[in-house]
């Protein structure tokens, strides 16, 4: 093969490569990752029955940056902190009955949120190709008001589940999508100098 057609098949810009480090590594990232979820759970707009906050935006954007599997592996992580106790969901909620609540849906959700946008970045959905990436967060979005939505219309009703549950926070993930789309561009112009 000829140097260009090498050169086109090195991977753009994607995920920090985490996976390729030691294990101590890895344990200190997913250590980081729950730490910024717990706090991205305290960046909230107090709503009933599902408040908004910056959730979602902090496990697309790790998903993005980790990888599908270590970004997977970040989210378990934090929701298994707050099962046990640990203060680190919604508003510094903790507890095994968030599991079964009315934003029970939207927990599960996050893990496939994380590894859906993971798996599109790690194909090229990245930050040198803002608007693939902008779709790649917008997705893992969706895929957090569809199953929170649905686990929360067999609780309320699909009207209310709508209405309460999925159409305040359509602006928000935009915006958040939006935001860590322009964050992995910001990261990949930086990495570019290093990469030639």
């Amino acid at each position: 093969m000829r140097d260009a057609e090498l050169q086109s098949l090195k991977p753009v810009f994607g995920p920090s490569g985490l996976s390729a480090q030691p294990l101590i590594w890895q344990v200190a990232a997913v250590l980081l990752g729950t730490g910024v979820l717990a706090l991205s759970s305290h960046i909230q707009v107090p709503m009933v029955p599902v408040p908004i906050t910056m959730q979602t935006f902090a496990v697309t954007l790790i998903g993005a940056l980790y990888g599908w599997r270590l970004g997977t592996v970040t989210v378990v992580a934090w929701l298994l902190q707050g099962a046990f106790g640990m203060p680190v969901l919604a508003g510094g909620a903790a507890g095994l009955h968030r599991f079964v609540g009315p934003t029970a849906g939207y927990l599960f959700a996050f893990p496939i949120a994380a590894a859906l946008c993971g798996w599109l970045v790690e194909r090229g959905w990245n930050g040198q190709r803002p608007l693939l990436s902008f779709v790649a967060m917008l997705i893992g979005n969706a895929a957090c008001l569809v199953l929170g939505g649905m686990w929360l219309a067999a609780m309320i009703g699909v009207d209310k589940a709508i209405s309460l549950g999925v159409a305040p926070f359509l602006v928000g993930a935009v915006l958040k999508s939006a935001l860590g789309a322009a964050i992995l561009a910001l990261l990949a112009r930086r990495a570019a100098p290093r990469l030639r």
